[in-house]
């Protein structure tokens, strides 16, 4: 029954970030710690909840009333992605410091090699393994589930084999034991369809499936399970790919409302959208080349302008002047309009950036700086500490939140 007799000649990590959305809500806010925090009020769906919410028995995928109605003890809050992002990429740097090899899997999961690494560090690899776990609870406040194993998919049912703040390890000659106890239809790439055909042929646990011969494989399975199968007996196909996921064609943010014609109003959510696709594109070390503003009337007809930078920027300061002169254009008194659109494009690395001799370049290190501030509080009290004035008239016409009740406003200075 032993699948593969040897211990760990490959150690893939995988990292979990438990409860991962609002885990950061409870970081960057110490007073929701121990409370039974829902995230994804803006949705109207709940997105994440914390354990102490799931230990009373909300669930994602319930709605937001629901969650009022049976749990008022609840705190419910908007998603606040860029939020997350700060936290996942700094969570994915963490990793980089024990390895070179880290695969960013998704906001709150990655794939790491550790494999060779004992000696560097003078430990086993679960102790390289404790190390991360430690580092990441000290620096941005999270707990993580650890899987270590010889592949990818066996390193990602360990780490939700104790869950939360669990670490465990799947050695070769132990894989039989952990896979006897998993349905088949937990296995990470098997869906619904083929939990339902692997019921029919009698599949019922993840060892079923790995003991069977090839050739079994080969005549029920396409090459997916295929390779599945022979990750399940240790056999490692899908490589861990350390490629960052920063590269990004474009970044957009579109924000739907009531239909007005309230020029204050648009410039508003145009200036707040401005700020969360410059908060990413920060985030992941880029600047825009253009930027584009679209607004969509009552009518559902769309119009947009695109504006060519006279500088590659990620900063609202120096891109705001630009739409609102694009917006000005583009504005129809009297006009009603439901949505507004920015989209930030030809990214580019900020390590590439070229000055424009035209450029003040004193002026654009001031504004740097003031973004590295910005960015900081963002990251550590949520994304809505610090706006641009002209955002602010979104909070008039919608009533503050309790995570907005610190939102400082800064009016463009005198930078020159």
């Amino acid at each position: 029954m032993v699948l593969n007799v040897h211990s760990l000649p490959r150690a893939i990590l995988h990292v979990d970030a438990d409860a991962f959305f609002a885990s950061v809500e409870q970081a960057t806010n110490p007073e929701l710690r121990g409370k039974p925090v829902v995230v994804g009020r803006e949705r109207g769906i709940v997105t994440a909840v914390s354990y102490e919410g799931k230990a009373l028995g909300i669930k994602r995928g319930m709605t937001i009333a629901e969650v009022k109605r049976r749990f008022p003890q609840a705190v419910i809050l908007d998603s606040d992605y860029e939020k997350y992002s700060l936290f996942s990429l700094r969570m994915f740097d963490i990793l980089r410091e024990f390895t070179p090899d880290v695969e960013e899997y998704s906001i709150d999961e990655a794939f790491a090699d550790l494999t060779g690494l004992r000696r560097l560090y003078r430990c086993g690899y679960e102790g390289i393994a404790l190390a991360i776990k430690e580092r990441i609870k000290k620096e941005l406040g999270l707990t993580v589930s650890l899987g270590i194993s010889l592949t990818k998919v066996l390193a990602k049912i360990a780490s939700s084999w104790q869950k939360p703040d669990g670490l465990t390890v799947i050695p070769g000659r132990e894989i039989h034991h952990y896979l006897s106890k998993l349905p088949v239809s937990e296995v990470w790439g098997i869906g619904p369809k083929t939990s339902a055909l692997c019921e029919k042929l009698n599949l019922k646990t993840a060892l079923d499936l790995a003991l069977k011969t090839e050739d079994f494989i080969k005549k029920y399975f396409d090459k997916r399970i295929h390779e599945i199968w022979f990750e399940l007996r240790g056999i490692p196909v899908y490589p861990v790919d350390p490629t960052p996921k920063s590269s990004y064609k474009s970044i957009s943010k579109a924000l739907s409302f009531t239909p007005t014609s309230n020029r204050d109003f648009l410039l508003s959510q145009i200036a707040f959208n401005l700020e969360l696709a410059c908060f990413k594109a920060r985030a992941y070390g880029l600047r825009a080349k253009r930027v584009i503003l679209g607004l969509k009337d009552e009518d559902f007809n769309f119009l947009s302008e695109e504006i060519e930078l006279p500088q590659e920027s990620a900063y609202p300061l120096e891109v705001l002047p630009h739409l609102r002169e694009a917006f000005s254009r583009l504005y129809r008194e009297g006009k009603l309009y439901r949505q507004v659109v920015v989209v930030l494009s030809g990214l580019t690395s900020n390590q590439v950036k070229q000055r424009s001799l035209f450029e003040d370049t004193i002026r654009s290190e001031k504004i740097e700086k003031l973004y590295q501030g910005i960015d900081y509080l963002s990251g550590r009290y949520g994304r809505t500490i610090v706006s641009t004035a002209t955002s602010l008239f979104v909070v008039k016409e919608k009533p503050l939140k309790r995570k907005d009740s610190l939102r400082i406003p800064f009016l463009p200075l005198r930078l020159s």
